[in-house]
């Protein structure tokens, strides 16, 4: 049984859903939409770039989580969910989960996205284990804050040591399945890693350590 990891945003879904869950909360008015927009596709574009200071990103992505109870975020991720997140699912990359889940082996996801809006993903394609950037709780509600360390470049690796220490796993026979030069680090710590309709970038990279590169679209 090997441990079969998969980043979330264009590798598994056909878009980035941290990205679209604010285009999501400008649309419901839930944000000032001209400031939310422009530093949304501020961050964007660092995370391209692979320049993003993840902090400074997740301060605000998380501020509008704090603004709203849970009765309403949850309701309004049930609608991004139906109307955002259903329509870029991706049927081969499912075929390719449940290839690797018939095999016996481990699922687990690992993205840079907040918990909130990407637990519900995994469990869409039938994922339970999912390591996120945990956004910080207290009486039930957000506070803006990042609890540990977030899941992103560098953080992915320690973030799926510390999971790997409280399990039975180890990374011999693994997978890592990415589109993003961002997640180098841990492409290059499993024994399979594979690129997933990569950026122009990470194709590189693929092409020059020849690692495979596959397409789920």
């Amino acid at each position: 049984m090997a441990l079969a990891i998969f980043d979330l945003d264009n590798t598994l879904i056909a878009g980035d859903s941290d990205y679209l869950w604010g285009k999501f909360l400008i649309k419901k008015g839930a944000v000032e939409a001209e400031f939310f927009e422009s530093e949304n596709e501020r961050f964007y574009a660092m995370y391209k770039a692979g320049t993003l200071d993840i902090m400074e990103y997740q301060h605000f992505s998380l501020k509008p989580l704090t603004q709203y109870d849970m009765d309403t975020l949850i309701a309004w991720h049930d609608e991004f969910m139906q109307t955002v997140i259903e329509p870029i699912y991706l049927p081969k990359a499912q075929a390719l989960v449940d290839e690797h889940r018939d095999k016996g082996d481990e699922l687990l996801i690992i993205t840079a996205t907040n918990s909130f809006v990407t637990r519900p993903i995994g469990q869409m394609y039938g994922i339970t284990n999912l390591i996120g950037t945990d956004p910080e709780m207290l009486d039930g509600r957000f506070t803006g804050e990042v609890d540990g360390v977030p899941s992103f470049q560098g953080g992915k690796v320690t973030r799926l040591k510390s999971w790997l220490e409280d399990r039975q796993f180890t990374l011999e026979g693994s997978f890592f399945y990415s589109d993003s030069h961002n997640d180098q680090p841990l492409l290059e710590l499993v024994d399979n890693p594979v690129v997933v309709d990569a950026d122009e970038t990470l194709l590189k990279i693929a092409q020059r350590k020849k690692w495979p590169a596959i397409s789920l679209r």
